[in-house]
């Protein structure tokens, strides 16, 4: 299958494209832009053409899949006409900027038999298996608490990530990945009990936030995430007989290995985790996603909770994700 891609951002050329080229069953077709010119250096590093407006990448018929970089408020849009057009859609996070938004594209996708897919690359890294197993093993003892945080420093002004038109903010750009990572820890029955988000004055965003998830077993995730913060990405897993700690849950690249910190009684044992491409599995879970109904199914099920506790946090808690 080719795929295209619908705008220059960044990450495209210098995460998703390296990660494309180890992809078995799935080939760059081309770059398209409102701009052609910004398409060169995406054309002189990975070939493929450089279409003129995402339309005209949208009209080719040899294209079966797309890859939609853009600003979250674009997101909606040009997926839509995308799984209009007939492709499958691998849509950076967050999938749109509203449950509503979400739903329309789920609904369509589900009609046309059609794979989306939001792009958490750090589910799909082998250290998030490994501290499963950790819990699952029992070493830690009973869960007590999660606590989740991802923010970094403020970036330069005119960054999409502060602008409210193009779907800014702390909650849709960085705190999407702790409240990701507490649903799949804490399980099908998570739900939000409370929600803050801080936009201080002068800034039409929030710029940082917090949240509470819960599961029926009373564990309780405490999640935190800003982008005008020191930076930190860490996952801390505490248990009644040690604690865990994943100081690069979020963003291990495809050449670093992650290290995971285990303190108990005994001291303490660190374990470096073996480097792992997360884009690149990330991209191979889209393709299952294609070819299998069944992960199509989970998938979208997923998005629509992931949507569902961010909405949540908006609105400052107490609703369960289903």
């Amino acid at each position: 299958m080719r795929i295209g891609i619908l705008g220059t951002s960044d990450i495209a050329c210098r995460r998703f494209l390296p990660a494309l080229k180890k992809c078995a069953n799935l080939t760059y077709a081309g770059v398209a832009s409102r701009t052609p010119e910004k398409g060169k250096p995406f054309q002189e590093q990975y070939g493929g053409q450089i279409y003129d407006g995402y339309d005209a990448l949208l009209a080719d018929e040899s294209i079966g899949a797309v890859y939609v970089p853009l600003p979250p408020a674009l997101h909606c849009q040009w997926a839509k006409k995308a799984l209009e057009a007939g492709k499958h859609v691998l849509l950076e996070k967050p999938f749109a900027t509203s449950p509503e938004q979400t739903e329309t594209l789920l609904t369509l996708a589900e009609e046309k038999n059609l794979a989306v897919h939001e792009n958490y690359m750090f589910l799909y890294h082998r250290q998030l298996a490994l501290i499963k197993r950790y819990i699952e093993s029992g070493e830690l003892g009973q869960l007590r608490l999660l606590r989740m945080a991802f923010g970094f420093p403020k970036r330069e002004g005119n960054d999409f990530r502060y602008n409210r038109e193009l779907g800014g903010g702390a909650l849709l750009d960085c705190g999407g990945y702790p409240v990701r990572l507490a649903q799949e820890l804490l399980g099908g029955s998570a739900r939000v009990t409370q929600g803050r988000l801080v936009e201080p004055e002068g800034y039409e965003v929030d710029l940082y936030g917090s949240a509470v998830l819960e599961n029926n077993e009373g564990l309780c995730a405490q999640v935190s995430f800003g982008m005008d913060n020191a930076y930190q990405c860490q996952l801390e897993v505490w248990g009644s007989k040690a604690t865990l700690i994943a100081p690069r849950i979020f963003t291990a690249g495809a050449d670093l290995a992650p290290r995971l910190i285990l303190r108990g009684a005994g001291g303490e044992t660190v374990t470096d985790v073996e480097p792992d491409d997360q884009f690149l599995h990330s991209i191979e879970r889209f393709m299952q996603s294609v070819e299998d109904e069944n992960v199509r199914k989970q998938m979208r099920q997923a998005i629509r909770r992931q949507s569902q506790a961010v909405d949540a946090i908006r609105q400052g808690g107490e609703r369960k994700c289903e």
